[in-house]
């Protein structure tokens, strides 16, 4: 019996973590990540090759973000499948552009989702609420049991969720569902790659295909709460 109870006990301490991952990043640094990261890899659609390019394209777009623009933007890069989301607050729509520009040029990148803001960088509290919403909507994806929460990314900026993954209709629409009715939400946006059925189950059951196979293009679209 206690076996039995400590294996609920870790198996639940690991749920929590890969839920908060985001929030546990910000705190603990590269430790946590190391850790969420190998959680995550065993279930991701994505090859590990790619899974380790997304992680570097990030880190390198961001770091020539930074060296141009320092603290006078705010920007998250997120990288999936090397599709690049931009997310975060610019002061005008020259400096959207030129960071789109910046992005573009990191190697490996296939293409990029503009969705910076003109405004002013947001506050420690704003973004500290965003990662509660995040981690408030893979809650609902875990308490809705319809697919994988491992197999779709949140990422949250001012309200607006957005939603990334390789993912059938059926499981984009369900994530949707769940995180547009998330309390806190204000939009969310599809950033998927869309796949079949037939497709999915392959990457589930077997090894993920090579970085170069061709996947469909993503179709950014708004869905209001």
């Amino acid at each position: 019996m206690t076996n039995g109870i400590h294996i609920g006990k870790t198996l639940r301490n690991l749920l929590v973590l890969v839920l908060c991952a985001p929030i546990l990043a910000g705190c603990f640094g590269a430790a946590a990540v190391g850790v969420g990261t190998g959680v995550l890899m065993l279930t991701d659609r994505r090859n590990s090759e790619t899974f380790a390019s997304d992680e570097g394209m990030e880190i390198r777009a961001s770091n020539r973000i930074t060296e141009k623009y320092g603290d006078k933007v705010h920007v998250n890069v997120t990288s999936y499948n090397r599709m690049v989301l931009l997310t975060g607050e610019v002061p005008n729509d020259a400096a959207k552009a030129d960071i789109e520009k910046i992005a573009s040029g990191v190697p490996n990148v296939k293409s990029i989702s503009n969705e910076l803001a003109i405004a002013g960088p947001s506050s420690f509290g704003g973004r500290s609420n965003d990662s509660y919403i995040t981690s408030k909507v893979k809650a609902r994806f875990v308490d809705a049991n319809k697919f994988s929460p491992n197999h779709v990314k949140v990422v949250t900026e001012a309200g607006v969720v957005f939603l990334l993954g390789l993912v059938t209709q059926t499981e984009a629409n369900a994530a949707v569902d769940s995180a547009r009715t998330t309390g806190g939400v204000q939009k969310v946006v599809r950033v998927f790659e869309i796949i079949s059925p037939e497709q999915a189950k392959a990457l589930d059951n077997t090894s993920p295909p090579p970085a170069s196979a061709p996947a469909q293009d993503a179709k950014p679209a708004a869905v209001k709460k």
